[in-house]
């Protein structure tokens, strides 16, 4: 070991309705799981809540944290105002985008951006594309502009220049001016959030970060508080959407790396858990209480992608599991529209006041009160501090908002609404499979959190999935990817260089510099590696081409070099441009426009075998009777397994129902499931 040796750990994930828990003792192997309400506004009271189930706060030497903080604030738009300032001519970068339309038909759309214009001012200011500055920034209009975005409520200020990637002195400068009257510590500029060249995309990720910066910044200021009061001294860190883990003051700072942490934390679990299994292809479906979050892992690997869509025109340009993300969770609100038509999501009841069963308050049906009342969920059964469900009070919430303006009986409408919600997120799985040429048939649906492994049977026959891989504690699968996730710092600058006449030496200098610094923020983390591995990525396209090409180069940093040289770099471009589209361009010179460097911390690999069925399990110890479940329109006697108590190949035929404490599978009539040596579940077509 590198760092210190392996202690406790808890990975904590936090989503819009439940906080999910996963502790492991890295030295005797043991692990215990937690499941307790989020009590969205009060975070910190149910994180705590859920550690103090383990034992003493103050005993732990660890905390990784994954959450869904920044993907629910955007997905559903409530993060904090946002001023922007910016050079004449640019205002309406952010709202023009990349000229697309969210329906690509008519005149009028309906995008709303980060900032609002009135809240976007220019100020006199002129960097060129060569770092020239050909305006010094107006500090005085600087100052004034920022004044008159505080006066307006503005509760965050992103400061974005034109050309700040080649030279940042105006905006530092703008930056330092601006910091003198605002009010919080809530600015930041585009060079310090993405240094890097292409207008709209720094300028969106530097609204979002901004937008993200006073909720993010103030709900880990509630977690350190609430953690310090328990006496805890350990490391607390969180995990980044690009599935590495970062610290608290770096979330902070750049809490736009967070905008995917959950989903992303269950992707790695799933990538590790896929392997093990020997089911490398598989397709994720992380079902919470507020998002539906889908990622394809081909070759037991998950897609790393530059950037990331979280919902039309929020585009978010830094390294990022791939990951689609819809408003469609176990805590998703239905209605009838102005027109007529059954919509659910992707407004959510979280978990305050969580759905109608939750006896929170809440008077509007969502998707969980929908299973509920087709008996696809069992309500007398605890759920996290829940006791029981209020079975009845969800069938009046479906019959007054749902049945009867659509003339339907109660059962009816309660499974359109599984059938929307289904149809939703058989979109988002096509959307990362079919649409981006992959085969389905040859991909396993993986599904986890709270609701995922109920929808999986419906997903597989709407979209041709193989079949799916349920894992041992589908639930908090995510919060177990927090334990697992490597530490990663990811870093990018422009370098704008022609491949032709490269100065490798120069290029190596950078390299190594910006390898150094990636490498020490990893060392410093204070979570136990085996290695520390420092990657390099390149940017780069033929000259007069608009988009680049990644290329990874196959060199790493060693005692002080990385040993890059122009022959390596044009073998590098060549295999991954011939990949991308199997033809080179002769003749046609080349340019090196990014320079990316990620440092990773490799932890120690996790045993997955801790987690299978025990020594002496059998079938009729798991067999726990049988109730009535309504399925394809009518109510059908199904088995009921204690889904823990299965032992290793034990196979259930369909209709059942497996239940455990944190979460509930339904095997759909037609589908046959068998326990692995690890404990996971896979379900096939009989």
């Amino acid at each position: 070991m590198i760092s210190p040796s392996p202690k406790a750990v808890v990975g904590v994930d936090v989503g819009g309705t439940f906080t999910d828990l996963f502790w492991f003792d890295e030295a005797e192997k043991r692990f215990r799981v937690a499941k307790v309400p989020s009590q969205r506004g009060d975070e910190a009271k149910g994180f705590i809540a859920g550690l103090t189930s383990f034992g003493p706060v103050s005993s732990l030497a660890s905390i990784v944290h994954g959450t869904t903080v920044g993907t629910n604030a955007l997905l559903e738009r409530k993060g904090a105002k946002v001023g922007v300032i910016t050079t004449p001519g640019f205002r309406d970068a952010l709202e023009m985008r990349r000229r697309d339309r969210r329906q690509t038909w008519g005149l009028w759309g309906d995008f709303t951006p980060a900032a609002s214009r009135e809240n976007r001012l220019e100020v006199p200011e002129r960097t060129l594309a060569d770092g020239t500055i050909r305006t010094p920034v107006d500090l005085d209009a600087v100052r004034e502009a920022a004044q008159t975005l505080a006066r307006q409520g503005c509760e965050a200020l992103a400061i974005i220049f034109i050309n700040a990637y080649a030279n940042p002195a105006n905006e530092r400068a703008a930056l330092e001016a601006a910091r003198a009257v605002w009010p919080n510590e809530h600015l930041a500029c585009s060079s310090a959030i993405l240094p890097e060249i292409r207008e709209f995309e720094r300028a969106s990720t530097t609204a979002l970060n901004a937008t993200l910066q006073p909720l993010v910044g103030s709900y880990l200021g509630r977690l350190e508080d609430a953690l310090a009061q328990d006496g805890f001294t350990g490391r607390f860190h969180i995990v980044q959407s690009n599935g590495g883990v970062m610290s608290t003051a770096t979330a902070r700072k750049l809490p736009v790396r967070t905008a995917l942490s959950g989903p992303a934390a269950g992707v790695i679990a799933a990538a590790a858990i896929a392997r093990a299994a020997g089911f490398p292809d598989v397709i994720t479906g992380d079902l919470g209480g507020t998002s539906f979050d889908v990622s394809l892992i081909a070759g037991g690997e998950a897609a790393l992608a530059a950037q990331s869509t979280i919902d039309f025109g929020m585009v978010i340009r830094t390294p990022m599991i791939e990951i689609t993300t819809i408003g469609a969770g176990g805590g998703s609100i239905a209605r009838v529209d102005a027109g007529g038509l059954l919509e659910v999501g992707p407004e959510s009841a979280g978990s305050r006041p969580g759905p109608v069963c939750y006896g929170g308050g809440n008077d509007r049906p969502t998707l969980t009160d929908a299973n509920l009342v087709l008996g696809r969920i069992d309500g007398s059964k605890p759920l996290g501090t829940l006791q029981s469900l209020d079975v009845e009070a969800a069938r009046e919430a479906i019959r007054r908002k749902i049945a009867e303006p659509l003339g339907l009986d109660v059962m009816t409408a309660a499974e359109a609404i599984v059938k929307i919600a289904n149809a939703r997120m058989a979109g988002a799985i096509r959307l990362v499979s079919i649409e981006r040429g992959h085969d389905p048939a040859k991909f396993l649906a993986m599904p986890f959190g709270g609701g995922g492994a109920l929808h999986a049977g419906a997903l597989i026959k709407e979209v041709g999935l193989r079949g799916a891989l349920v894992p041992r504690f589908p639930g908090v699968t995510s919060a177990l990817g927090c334990v697992i996730a490597d530490i990663r710092h990811d870093g990018v600058q422009t370098v704008n260089l022609m491949l032709d006449g490269l100065d490798a030496a120069t290029l190596d200098a950078r390299m190594v510099e910006a390898g150094a610094e990636a490498h020490a923020i990893v060392s410093d983390a204070g979570l136990s590696v085996e290695r520390i591995d420092v990657l390099y990525e390149l940017d780069m396209h033929y000259l007069g081409q608009t988009h680049t090409v990644a290329v990874p180069l196959p060199v790493t940093l060693t005692e002080g070099r990385t040993g890059v040289t122009s022959t390596i770099i044009r073998e590098a471009f060549d295999k991954a441009y011939g990949a991308a589209f199997s033809r080179l361009l002769p003749g046609i010179p080349v340019r090196i426009v990014t320079l990316r460097t990620a440092a990773i911390g490799r932890r120690p690999a996790f045993d997955l075998t801790a987690l299978a069925p025990a020594e002496g399990a059998t079938l009729e110890a798991a067999r726990r009777g049988s109730r009535q479940v309504y399925l394809e329109g009518q109510w059908r006697e199904t088995a009921i397994w204690s889904r823990l108590d299965l032992p290793v190949g034990a196979r259930i035929e369909g209709p059942a129902m497996l239940e455990q404490s944190d979460a509930t599978i339904l095997l759909d009539p037609g589908l046959t499931a068998e326990v692995d040596a690890l404990g996971n579940l896979v379900i096939l077509r009989s």
